[in-house]
């Protein structure tokens, strides 16, 4: 972590700055705090922007879809999260806000706010920066305006982006972004090191990518066997990161995914689409685990999307 504080800093000191950053991080991994960090160098150690109140920096985050909200009116229950817990996660967030359990999304509405926001010019002099987290969360037309803003940047403005889904962002969006993938340590990495018996998700590539359907089905049988209902979703869990590296590996981006011999493999067998159809179908099956569904009903179900995929 110290690694990637010591390049941006360096980045802010030299004034080489590129107009947007992604930040791949585990669920909890600090990236927000990270990307203060790098915005008070930027700002000659402002002390406003330490205490997120600088009227050049402007915060996005996933809300429920009502009304005409958009991030600025729950700037105070944001600050008071990131200042109060550097690691929060995305639930700490939604219980901050109070939107547990509710959909969210970033809307075409803050998009246009957004918008708004950037063809004024910085209030201070300098440099206009953007921290949206969990850009994955974009519905398709607030992605596509985000896009045609990441094109063409107006002067000495500044997209910080940290993510948990990589794989969900447009290609194009990630294509125009300098990229650092943040050390391991959140909720997704430590799903990996609980579940250590990755012989069933290696079994279920090797059929998968050989069309195996059989062989494939009694890996999703074995599956059904878990010794609990905890297991089954460590396993999603544990299959859902594998999918996400499998994805960087696709994208140019190793060094992003992390020394796999399993992973580069795999990115070599399958298709480009693959990693996001399983994505989808991993997440689902997730939730379903938590609805009490027939576990042997669900990995089949799971098996059979994944072979059609690959």
């Amino acid at each position: 972590m110290s690694d990637i504080r010591q390049t941006l800093s360096a980045m802010a000191a030299s004034g080489r700055v590129p107009h947007a950053i992604l930040l791949h991080e585990d669920d909890g991994g600090g990236g927000v705090s990270i990307a203060v960090d790098f915005l008070k160098k930027l700002y000659g150690d402002n002390p406003r922007v330490a205490k997120m109140i600088h009227s050049d920096v402007h915060y996005i985050f996933p809300l429920v879809l009502s009304g005409d909200s958009v991030s600025q009116q729950y700037a105070g229950q944001w600050r008071d999260l990131v200042l109060g817990n550097p690691s929060f996660t995305e639930n700490d967030l939604y219980e901050a806000l109070g939107f547990e359990g509710k959909n969210t999304v970033i809307s075409v509405r803050e998009a246009n706010a957004l918008i708004q926001t950037l063809g004024r010019y910085s209030l201070e002099g300098g440099y206009t920066s953007v921290v949206v987290y969990l850009p994955e969360k974009m519905n398709s037309t607030a992605a596509n305006k985000l896009l045609k803003i990441l094109e063409e940047p107006p002067a000495q403005t500044l997209f910080v982006m940290i993510t948990h889904s990589p794989e969900r962002l447009l290609p194009t969006i990630l294509s125009r972004c300098q990229l650092f993938r943040l050390p391991s340590g959140g909720a997704a990495s430590d799903a990996v090191l609980r579940y250590n018996d990755g012989s069933l998700l290696a079994s279920l590539m090797e059929a998968l990518s050989t069309k195996d359907l059989s062989a494939a089905l009694a890996v999703g049988e074995a599956l059904a066997d878990l010794p609990s209902r905890d297991s089954a979703r460590a396993f999603c869990r544990y299959a859902s990161e594998k999918m996400r590296r499998v994805f960087l590996v696709q994208q140019g981006l190793k060094s992003l995914a992390g020394e796999d011999d399993e992973v580069a493999a795999w990115a070599l067998r399958c298709r480009k689409t693959f990693p996001r159809k399983a994505l989808e179908a991993l997440d689902r099956a997730s939730r379903l685990i938590e609805r009490n569904v027939n576990l042997k009903i669900l990995f089949t179900d799971l098996v059979d999307r994944l072979y059609h995929n690959i």
